[in-house]
Formats: structure tokens, sequence, C-alpha cells
């Protein structure tokens, strides 16, 4: 499970950070991308990565100002014109699916595969034997929401090398060991399952915030979360503008994560006013409450790790 940050910016494209989308990479766990968002351009950042777009499975979009919906259409276009045949299901706020098929239409775009929409309420909108994700509505002005996906445990591996040292041949006789019965071998030895059955791991869980101003519920929401990833498109002077504008400082989004017990915080949609040495003091401002965090760049690519 990797996240992959494909524009960190806020409102337009800037020359070292384009707006907002992200990639949630489930290659290991279902062969499969979630996108986050799908700012102007995106298409374009695809290309200079690994992901291909027939791997898209599910777009998540937050709220509908163009910064995050402009590139949709026409990614969805060249996934067309690139051989995509899956479907893909779009979750965003009430609008959403008139936007895009809207665009659609007037251009005349035809999709090989189909398109599905689920308009957003709170709760939990996905589920399935390996992830679970909801929403929450934030407060940006219109609707914005933000996601917490929630992937479930892992039970514990069958240990079958010490089995096999043990000569216990593989066969149905695993099955039962795998779920912990005690088992009565041809020789008469008594094998207990439990002893060969490795630890169980907790899912990982991932917080993505759309836009928004200092939520307090917003702690619960991501509580426990592997990795939060929080816009700041303020620093921690600034406050008062970020309530008058909607959005949210640094130290906003570190005390989030720090309330929330969380392991890691990515910071994003960050101003063009802020270049190289600016941005690493919101990385810093935001460290001071909350250590474990990361201003996140184009293209930076996050591993999440079972803990």
């Amino acid at each position: 499970m990797e996240l992959e940050f494909l524009g960190t910016g806020a409102g337009v494209p800037a020359k070292h950070r384009n707006v907002s989308s992200l990639a949630l990479k489930l290659l290991d766990e279902r062969n499969a991308i979630w996108l986050f968002d799908c700012g102007e351009g995106t298409q374009m950042q695809i290309l200079r990565t690994n992901i291909k777009p027939r791997k898209i499975e599910k777009i998540f979009i937050s709220h509908l100002h163009g910064d995050h919906i402009f590139g949709l259409p026409g990614l969805l276009s060249s996934r067309s014109f690139q051989g995509g045949e899956e479907p893909i299901i779009i979750y965003g706020p009430a609008g959403l699916e008139n936007y895009v098929r809207t665009s659609l239409q007037v251009t005349k775009t035809h999709l090989a595969y189909p398109l599905e929409f689920v308009e957003l309420k709170e709760g939990v909108i996905f589920k399935d034997k390996q992830f679970t994700v909801e929403c929450m509505l934030l407060d940006h002005g219109i609707e914005s929401f933000g996601f917490r996906v929630t992937e479930a445990d892992h039970e514990g591996m069958l240990q079958v090398d010490k089995l096999a040292e043990l000569g216990i041949p593989a066969g149905p006789i695993y099955g039962k060991l795998k779920q912990g019965q005690t088992v009565t071998l041809a020789d008469g030895r008594t094998i207990n399952g439990k002893d060969f059955v490795g630890e169980s791991k907790h899912g990982r869980v991932v917080t993505i915030f759309g836009d928004t101003r200092f939520t307090a519920r917003s702690s619960e929401f991501a509580k426990n979360s592997d990795v939060v990833v929080h816009e700041s498109t303020f620093n921690k002077n600034e406050a008062k503008l970020a309530r008058a504008y909607f959005h949210s400082t640094t130290q906003q989004a570190a005390s989030i994560a720090k309330e929330a017990k969380a392991r890691k915080l990515m910071l994003t949609h960050i101003s063009a006013r802020y270049l190289a040495k600016e941005a690493k003091e919101l990385e810093a401002e935001a460290q001071e409450i909350f250590p474990n965090t990361q201003l996140a760049r184009d293209f930076d690519i996050i591993d999440i790790p079972f803990s």
C-alpha cells in the first residue's frame, strides 16, 4: 500500500506544484489504484509515474472546486483511448455526475467502459472483504468531504516451513491447522494449529481530508490512522485568513493528527506563495506540534507499512 502525490498545490497550477490529486496504490492488495481528486493536468502528471490509468478502479472527489475536478473528463477520455475497459466508480458530491456527463456529451466523447456515480453522504460509502471507506462532511463553504480508508485485519499466516520440517505433508490437514484446530496425525502425534499460525496484522488506515477549515471532529474521524493527509494552505500566523477562506493552517492540521494519535501527517494543498525555503518553514511549524510531519511534494511516494 502506497500513496503517490500527483498534485500538491492549491488553487492554480504552479511550476513546482500541480493542483490536487493523490493516488492510493493498492497493487499488492487488489491490483488496483484509487484516485483522490483530479485537478487540471492530472493525466500529464500520471505520465511521469508508473501508474497505468487502466488500473484506476475508483475515483473519490472531495468537492467541486475546479482545482480538484478539471482534470477528470480528460483522464476518463484518455483511459478509454488507451484501452481501458474495466468500469470506474466515481464518488463525489451532488452535481459531479452532471459535470462529468455534460463534459463528455458536449465533446462527443464515448467511453469504452461504464461509469458509475455514487453521491456522497456521511457514513460508509464502500465496503468489501478488504476495505471500508467512510466519508465525513467538512467545512469549506461548499460541500467538501474527508475520506477514511480502513483495511481489514490480516489473519496470521500458516507456517508451512515448520510443518514441513516435522514431516507433515500438505493437504486438507493444513486447512484445519490454519483454523487453529488440534489435529491427530496418522502416526499418533498431536499437533495444535495455534502453534503454527503467525501473528495477525491490524489493517492499515489512511485518512484523506479535502479542503476545509479547522474542524475539531476531524480528529475523531482520523483516529489511529497510519497516515493523515491534510491541507495546510496557510501558515501558523494566518489563522484568520484561513478561516475567512475556508482553509486550514499548518498547525491546525498538526493538531488534528496529534489528537487523532496518527502515526504520520502529510501536508498538502500548498499555496504557490511558498517556494522551497518557505515550504520547509511550513513543515517545521507543523512539526512543533506533531513531529512526524512531512510536507508533500509532487511525485512523493509514501509507503504505508503494517504497524
